[in-house]
Formats: C-alpha cells, sequence, structure tokens
C-alpha cells in the first residue's frame, strides 16, 4: 500500500497573540495510506478533532502541509472545494445537521453539488442509503421524522453518496444505545469492506477501535505517541494507561490474570484472543 494522505510537521495553534495561545497539534507527522481502515484514539483534549479537520481543509495549518495524493491541498486554495469532495468529513452527531425537505435530497445534496446528471445522482442515493443500513421506502419521508439513529445514517449516507477515497467518521456511534452501535460499526466494516475507501475512525471507545481497524493512531499532548497494528498498541497497554487512556476491557482482564501470575499475553484485545489464551493454558481444552 502507498499513502493516500501524508501529514507532514503539522501544527495548528489557536488564539495566536493572544494569551490563550495553544498548540492543539505539535509537528505531527504521519501517513494514512490506501484502503486502510485507520483509528485515531485519544482523550479529550489531544488533538484529534484538530487533526481530522485538516484532512480535507477544513482547517488550515499554522505550519506544516497536508499531501492527498502527492499534492498539497493549499497549493491552490480554489481548489480546496475539491478536497472535500475527495475526503469526506462525517462530524460527531451529524444528524444535527440534516435540512432538506426528503432524505432523497438531503443525501443527493453533495452529489448534485459536485455537478453530476440526475442519473449519477440517483444511483448514488440509493446506493449510499443501502450501505448506510436504511430502506429505500425513506426516500420520500422528512429526515426530521426519522428516528435518531435512522438520522445518523441518513448524515453519513450524504458524505457516502459523494464516492469519496477518504472517509472520515467523528465518534460515528457516539449516543447509540449498544444495538445500534454494533449496527453501526457493522455496515461501516461492509462500505469498507466492498468499496476499498479508505475509511479513518475516531472514536474514545478502545473495544470499538480494537475490533474494527487495521492500524491505529495514538494521540497525546497534541501529538502522535504511538502507532501500530492493534496487538501492536495494545501491548504496550501501560503506556496508554499513563497518557490517561483506557484499553479494551478484555485487556483490562488479561492484565489482571497476568498480575495473578498466569502465564498470559495481556495484549490480547477481542473476547476471541482471550478465549484462545485460556485455552491454551488448559492445553487447548475449552
Amino acid at each position: 500500500m502507498k499513502p493516500i494522505i501524508r501529514v507532514e510537521n503539522l501544527t495548528h495553534t489557536y488564539g495566536v497573540n493572544t494569551p490563550f495561545c495553544r498548540n492543539a497539534v505539535d509537528h505531527v507527522s504521519m501517513e494514512i495510506m490506501e484502503g486502510e481502515f485507520l483509528g485515531i484514539i485519544g482523550h479529550t483534549g489531544s488533538g484529534k478533532s484538530t487533526l481530522i479537520q485538516h484532512l480535507n481543509g477544513l482547517l488550515k495549518p499554522t505550519s506544516g502541509r497536508i499531501l492527498l495524493g502527492e499534492e498539497d491541498i493549499w497549493a491552490d486554495p480554489k481548489r480546496i472545494r475539491n478536497v472535500r469532495f475527495r475526503v469526506g468529513l462525517v462530524f460527531q452527531y451529524p444528524e444535527y445537521q440534516l435540512f432538506e425537505e426528503t432524505v432523497y435530497k438531503d443525501i443527493a445534496f453533495g452529489p448534485k453539488n459536485m455537478g453530476l446528471d440526475e442519473k449519477e445522482i440517483d444511483r448514488r442515493v440509493r446506493s449510499a442509503l443501502a450501505f448506510s443500513g436504511l430502506g429505500e421506502e425513506l426516500l420520500d419521508k422528512s429526515p426530521f421524522d426519522l428516528s435518531g439513529g435512522q438520522k445518523r445514517r441518513v448524515a453519513i449516507a450524504g458524505v457516502i453518496a459523494m464516492e469519496p477515497e477518504v472517509l472520515i467518521l467523528d465518534e460515528p456511534s457516539a449516543g447509540l444505545d449498544p444495538a445500534g452501535r454494533q449496527s453501526m460499526l457493522e455496515n461501516i466494516r461492509n462500505y469498507h469492506k466492498e468499496k476499498g475507501t479508505t475509511v479513518v475512525m475516531v472514536s474514545h471507545s478502545m473495544d470499538e477501535v480494537a475490533e474494527n481497524v487495521d492500524r491505529i493512531a495514538v494521540l497525546a499532548n497534541a501529538g502522535v505517541v504511538m502507532s501500530g497494528t492493534p496487538h501492536q498498541v495494545f501491548s504496550r497497554a501501560q503506556e496508554l494507561l499513563d497518557v490517561g487512556l483506557n484499553v479494551p476491557q478484555v485487556t483490562q482482564v488479561a492484565m489482571e490474570l497476568k498480575r495473578q501470575g498466569l502465564a498470559i499475553d495481556p495484549a490480547v484485545y477481542t473476547v476471541a484472543d482471550l478465549r484462545a489464551a485460556l485455552c491454551a493454558l488448559r492445553g487447548g481444552i475449552a
């Protein structure tokens, strides 16, 4: 895989020339690879939201640059609108951004602004709706008459309909009940698998990240302090705890079993991994 986005020495400063001046991200460099599912984790104030708003040009760097492909996205500010079609960003609680009369019109808004013809817009609306887990019987309904979970799916479909090269989701399951969270994450996994689109998911839930992503970037103190596969990251569980983050519940159980004297790898991060490790201790007996 090759990088689709490169972040080079990115710094973003809020409150320049005021007593409240601070760097929300500070000399951050990282790569996002084509087709990967990347998780970004970090405590509140670590710089997650500021970082992802740079990836599609919603914020302009104080210093450093963002490369999409091989091009600095701010090389020509007049083309930044095109960057936002290529890198789709779904904010936390996106349902608050719905505004059209019908579900169809809301999902079609992005493709329409891309200048696509009606036939292509219709194809994209229906495809995006399917990926979001909703049925076409909702297309003529007002988005404001839907449930909270349905509204969020419509909002996500509106970004998917632009068929971005990179889909960024900020806490997509926040505020949903357990069944809603599981269904939402399953739809995102299916979208990533079937479309091969690069997906970046910001989450505060270690369990969600552990079970879904290919790679994790850990933010703390306005910088990336760790990056790797879930196993590589959660094998450094104590370091995560030291920077104020939790680890998956399964990892916490494994760490406690290790402290109690069991010869178990504390880096396990899924129920299946923990079960396999415990079975191995029993000579393979489940």
